[in-house]
């Protein structure tokens, strides 16, 4: 029996959207990030997607006695990949630092590469509470000066809680592990945040932030405290990017007197 050639058309006319048919994507989460002011979130970014959080201006300056010292930082980036949804691989790197140091009419300008760190997150509860575990190691890239040229690491254990519909309630308790300013053997770091974030816009959000942070060196314990605020802000047209700004206040000698910085973020 001859084969009909007006059958085979119909059946391809039939089949067509059904081929056509794209299968349904997984939506987007929020875009979430950890940015801005020093708080870590218990977010990760979404599995298969690329994230990139940066500095694009950072400077801090600090006075100790007749010492005043400024540190300009210019683009430091994080890169965050997903790995499954409740897990991503985080690099943080700061291709440039200039630190310059004014004492007694003398001053001392470093600059160069900074530290890199390898960091993990893995979310472990998600919902009203959201709970993290981020541990992390510090690779000795920094030239000499600018750091201590040994690997160092620690974990941080983000808790999160939100208050409202529009207020979240961040807790950021960490342990490290840092190299003896001696040079020989290692001590304990312990640090930790209270940050609140309100969102006033579904655009726009305000953190308030208190952090600080012990080092237990046994040259000597080292105590810093600060006020950090932070403004972020996504533009209505596009849920994968954002801009934020941010201002650190430090609370004693032994914190930077105040930080201001811009970035931006960036979700592929």
């Amino acid at each position: 029996m001859p084969f009909d050639r007006r059958l085979l058309a119909l059946l391809i006319l039939g089949a067509g959207p059904a081929w056509a048919e794209e299968l349904p994507k997984t939506p987007m989460s929020p875009l979430c990030t950890d940015r801005p002011t020093k708080s870590t979130g218990p977010c990760t970014v979404d599995e298969g997607h690329w994230q990139v959080e940066t500095d694009l201006a950072d400077l801090t300056s600090q006075e100790v006695g007749s010492a005043r010292t400024r540190a300009w930082v210019a683009v430091s980036p994080t890169f965050k990949f997903g790995f499954t949804p409740n897990l991503d691989l985080e690099l943080s790197s700061s291709p440039y630092i200039s630190v310059s140091i004014r004492e007694n009419g003398v001053r001392t300008t470093l600059s160069g590469m900074g530290d890199t760190t390898l960091r993990l997150k893995s979310t472990v509860m998600n919902g009203q509470a959201a709970i993290a575990i981020s541990p992390f190691i510090k690779l000795p890239t920094a030239r000499r000066g600018l750091g201590n040229g040994k690997i160092e690491g620690g974990v941080i254990l983000p808790l999160q809680f939100a208050l409202a519909d529009d207020v979240q309630l961040l807790l950021d308790p960490e342990l490290d592990a840092l190299e003896n300013q001696g040079g020989s053997g290692r001590h304990l770091n312990a640090a930790g945040l209270v940050s609140l974030t309100k969102t006033v816009t579904p655009s726009t959000s305000l953190s308030a932030e208190i952090w600080g942070d012990t080092n237990y060196d046994p040259s000597g314990t080292i105590h810093q405290v600060s006020a950090d605020f932070g403004l972020a802000w996504s533009p209505p047209w596009n849920s994968n990017l954002q801009w934020d700004t941010g201002l650190n206040l430090g609370l004693n000698k032994a914190t930077p007197r105040t930080g201001v910085y811009l970035g931006l973020s960036r979700r592929f």
